[in-house]
């Protein structure tokens, strides 16, 4: 698949705080990411760089091959931030008029189409919308963009489960029939497991891990048991994070377990379960292998 998105050796500071430190990604078309971390980890600073509404200090950014100028807006990308600084007196109307232009795929009915989806009323002003509606009409203009990539940050804050869930199926169905690049900061990952094909995690600027979701799914753990029988299983094992409740553990772990292993974990009268996902971004995300 070609590449649309390619950053690096990317590095941001302010002042002595380094904000990204040797960010290397990689988006492919027609793919869906996640880009996951903690407040603070980086993530809204990464995507304000590659949007150029900020500068790097070391790295390159390149968009299809093309090296991102300084002061250049990438004309195949749409970023919804995550706080959108739109003219508070500008009606929802107003704010789509003024962003279709700048996308030469803009797409006016499926607008439409996604104002009565998402019941926002095209004539109400913006300073007059909650938290969870102004996240609407970002993810109506990231969706009717139609931009070849479109970068979300943190898209369904202040949204109910229902309309998240509603988000979420639209913006599968429409990728199935308009493919595209989808690059989705959040931090929300058991919701996004269905539809990311791919995630990052950042933490303190860096990225600690890229893999695909199914191979994440696939190799997260937890193990329970008595603590000897925990210990001595775990030997060769990747452990993120162990706790102990007087003789029993319960251990999470990110590696492969064979079937044979399995068997023997039953054998050692252990118990093995599937890790949720959010669990595996908490543990991972914070590092360490979590002993009390």
């Amino acid at each position: 698949m070609q590449v649309v998105l390619e950053t690096k050796n990317l590095l941001k500071n302010y002042g002595s705080t380094e904000a990204l430190k040797n960010i290397n990604i990689q988006l492919e078309e027609n793919r869906i990411y996640g880009l996951l971390g903690r407040n603070g980890a980086g993530k809204t600073t990464f995507l304000n760089l590659i949007s150029g509404s900020i500068f790097q200090d070391e790295g390159d950014i390149q968009f299809y091959g093309n090296q991102l100028k300084r002061g250049e807006t990438p004309k195949s990308l749409c970023y919804v931030k995550e706080k959108n600084l739109f003219f508070g007196g500008a009606k929802v109307i107003d704010l789509l008029e003024y962003a279709a232009p700048y996308y030469e795929n803009w797409d006016w009915d499926f607008a439409n189409k996604l104002l009565k989806l998402f019941e926002l009323d095209p004539n109400k002003k913006f300073r007059k919308l909650s938290r969870g509606m102004e996240s609407l009409v970002g993810i109506t203009i990231g969706l009717a963009s139609r931009a070849p990539i479109t970068a979300f940050d943190e898209p369904v804050l202040g949204l109910d489960p229902l309309m998240r869930e509603k988000f979420y199926n639209i913006l599968v169905e429409d990728f199935a029939e308009h493919p595209r690049t989808i690059f989705m900061s959040t931090h929300l990952i058991d919701e996004v497991s269905k539809i990311v094909e791919k995630i990052y995690i950042m933490e303190s600027g860096s990225i600690k891990l890229s893999d695909d979701m199914e191979n994440i799914k696939n190799k997260s753990y937890f193990i329970s048991g008595k603590n000897t029988e925990v210990e001595s299983f775990l030997q060769d094992k990747n452990m993120i994070h162990r706790e102990t409740h007087g003789s029993i553990a319960i251990a999470a772990i990110f590696d492969t377990l064979t079937i044979e292993e399995k068997e023997k974990a039953a054998a050692m009268e252990l118990t093995v379960d599937n890790m949720p996902l959010q669990k595996f971004f908490s543990y991972y995300a914070i590092g360490g292998d979590g002993n009390e």
